[in-house]
């Protein structure tokens, strides 16, 4: 199927569509979807009555006037995306939403609790899979998956990490169930990218609404640079000493905003692969003044590029050695090499599992009920209604190697049916879910459009959740894709205080 195709899936999904009242929601549809401003009867969520009195007072025009101020603040800044497919033009800027997306404080604690929980357990999983094996010995999963995954690193075995903590930086993906239920859709614990437009979202929306922000008592984010730095340099012993650098693949990476956004408000180099050298197993940056000895890297690449010498050898976007340095601890890694086993697609449905093993505790947030198609029943199941579910491919992201069957045709499915049985091991099958939809400014009026959460978890001496996250909403009407790279966009996300 088409990835344009995905990005246009119609209203009908979400039931019969409601109207509101009138301007500025004059647009504005319920269907059966949870909405975040307004409850089943229309009526205004309490938490969301302030933007809603805010929104009633103002004109289209200063709406659009505002709008197009943040559109600007982006252009300026320079906050752009890359869209490989797009034969037209690559890099872009990435659209933005007026509205904030509120969360309120009792929400977002659930959320944190749940998300510390998760993260102590998938790091307990990728300890024990790379050390003594106990979870494949206890047949809590099959052995197959985990060696069998294209992102398990044999050559991790016995490699130390700092505090057991293979994952420093998480971006966890929830979305809302009917019930409002927040449930977790996917782990990213490679290389998690979202967290710039986080920040500048907030900027320009607190800009937006300066009296309303201060009014609501929006919990800040600002610092997240600065916790960001303080977890790598904790992954030092000289933590105050610690020369840390951000590896990225270079200026045509679609997140390479994000990447030197980063390196500059933590102060820190921002280096290529070409850039760096290993001697004696020892990694040094070339500067202006000579070789500088580098102890942490935050990398912006996949493990499969890090280094020739061990993985692919015509990966010219990492570093020769860079691997021997490592493994001898000369040099940490953030995130470590082969945290990308934790976040295959297939493992994410045994999280669940995990955390009762590992934790002897129900997790606090729940998985989307997923079908594993190694198995028989599951197979013939979702053979029998690809019509009806999302299947995905279990090592890809960013909304690529799927099938929404919903909005397939026949022959979409075939085909897609002919993937699935030649390999089952690599596909996983998930009810369509709607996701919750939110306000969203939109050609002159307010009206509801899907989103999905972010939030981003630091991990290592300690966990730091800061209380926001990255919104991601699907701009089409209907649409249920979020990804920027696929016609989404972005939104702040205010967590209350109180």
């Amino acid at each position: 199927m088409q990835h344009e195709a995905v990005a246009d899936l119609l209203e009908g999904l979400t039931g019969a569509a409601r109207p509101v009242r009138g301007a500025p929601y004059g647009n504005y549809r319920l269907g059966s979807a949870y909405d975040e401003m307004f409850d089943a009867g229309a009526a205004v969520r309490p938490h969301y009555a302030e933007l809603d009195a805010e929104l009633l007072t103002l004109a289209p025009d200063e709406l659009h006037r505002r709008q197009q101020a943040c559109e600007l603040s982006f252009l300026h800044q320079g906050i752009t995306f890359t869209v490989y497919s797009d034969k037209q033009a690559t890099e872009r800027i990435i659209p933005t939403d007026l509205l904030p997306r509120i969360v309120t404080a009792a929400e977002w604690n659930r959320i944190e609790t749940g998300l510390k929980q998760r993260i102590e357990a998938l790091n307990h999983f990728l300890r024990d899979i790379y050390g003594d094996g106990r979870v494949l010995k206890d047949g809590v999963l099959p052995r197959s998956m985990i060696y069998g995954s294209k992102h398990y690193r044999r050559e991790m075995r016995g490699v130390q990490v700092p505090h057991g903590a293979y994952v420093n930086v998480c971006g966890t993906d929830l979305v809302r169930r009917e019930d409002g239920a927040f449930v977790v859709l996917e782990d990213n614990l490679r290389v998690p990218s979202g967290v710039s437009y986080m920040l500048a979202n907030r900027d320009v929306v607190r800009r937006a609404f300066p009296d309303l922000f201060r009014a609501m008592g929006v919990r800040p984010i600002e610092h997240y640079p600065r916790e960001l730095l303080a977890a790598l340099r904790a992954l030092t012993p000289f933590q105050e000493d610690a020369s840390i650098a951000v590896l990225t693949p270079g200026v045509f990476n679609s997140a390479y905003f994000e990447h030197a956004f980063l390196a500059r408000q933590m102060g820190v180099e921002l280096v290529e692969g070409c850039d760096l050298l290993v001697n004696d197993n020892v990694v040094y940056a070339r500067t202006t003044s000579g070789l500088k000895r580098i102890d942490v890297i935050y990398r912006r690449i996949d493990d499969d590029f890090i280094d020739p010498l061990i993985f692919r050898e015509d990966s010219s976007l990492g570093v020769p050695g860079l691997f021997n340095a490592y493994r001898a601890g000369n040099v940490v890694i953030a995130n470590a090499l082969g945290t990308g086993v934790a976040d295959d697609k297939a493992v994410y449905a045994y999280v669940p599992r995990l955390i009762r093993y590992y934790l002897s505790e129900e997790p606090i947030l729940d998985n989307v009920e997923t079908f594993l198609c190694r198995e028989p029943a599951s197979l013939s199941h979702v053979l029998a209604n690809l019509d009806k579910l999302v299947v995905k491919a279990v090592g890809e992201s960013g909304g690529y190697g799927m099938l929404v069957g919903p909005h397939a045709t026949k022959a979409e499915c075939e085909a897609f049916a002919e993937k699935v049985k030649a390999d089952p091991e690599n596909y996983i099958a998930q009810p369509t879910i709607q996701l919750s939809t939110a306000p969203t400014f939109v050609d002159g009026g307010v009206e509801a459009r899907h989103v999905d959460l972010r939030p981003f978890i630091l991990n290592g001496e300690k966990t730091v959740i800061v209380p926001g996250a990255l919104t991601r909403v699907a701009l089409k009407r209907g649409s249920l894709v979020v990804n920027s790279s696929q016609g989404g966009g972005s939104k702040d996300t205010w967590v209350l205080s109180s």
